[in-house]
């Protein structure tokens, strides 16, 4: 099966939840629950590992929370190191914070141990608002670092044509969904 048809049955059996006026699918891949089942992982990493040259990446940036599992997995296959984009400071030196705002969450983002001239590939479970992946996108700028690929699990509503609009990286996705209200629309 392919990795298409993996993600939308993964969607097709997640529930769905209102934050405000958002509504938002709980998916393994997402947000943990249910369950994350080997296979679905194994589909997500092998997809990623054919997206990337990975002859051109240095390090493997992942996103807290859900973007952990997936750059921990493709940094163990790579070899390649990995560093996380988290949500708590620990006033290292050289430590870059920016600020988040997405459709239902503030807050700040901290990256650190980035390298100038480091090419990073960064991950993510889901890109709608696009408001994390700017964060990032600005924090690992900061660092003089390169982005060399942004890779997404899911690619919900116009967020990510925002940023390639606003920054003109490429940005790629394994699925694009949107939602119409309590359902999950397959683009």
């Amino acid at each position: 099966m392919d990795i298409e048809s993996i993600l939308k049955q993964s969607l097709e059996d997640s529930p769905i939840v209102w934050k405000g006026e958002y509504a938002y699918f709980v998916n393994p891949l997402s947000d943990g629950v249910p369950r994350i089942s080997p296979g679905l992982m194994d589909a997500v990493v092998d997809s990623v590992m054919e997206m990337v040259n990975w002859d051109n990446v240095d390090i493997i940036l992942g996103i807290e929370a859900m973007g952990l599992p997936m750059a921990t997995l493709l940094s163990s296959r790579t070899k390649k190191p990995m560093v996380v984009a988290r949500k708590r400071s620990y006033g290292l030196k050289g430590e870059i914070c920016v600020n988040q705002s997405t459709g239902y969450s503030k807050g700040e983002i901290y990256i650190n141990d980035l390298n100038p001239g480091e090419r990073v590939l960064i991950l993510d479970d889901v890109l709608s608002t696009g408001g994390t992946i700017l964060s990032i996108i600005e924090g690992v700028e900061k660092s003089n670092a390169i982005i060399e690929s942004i890779i997404v699990i899911f690619e919900k509503g116009n967020g990510l044509q925002k940023v390639v609009d606003k920054t003109n990286i490429d940005i790629k996705s394994l699925i694009r969904v949107d939602m119409d209200g309590d359902k999950v629309v397959f683009q």
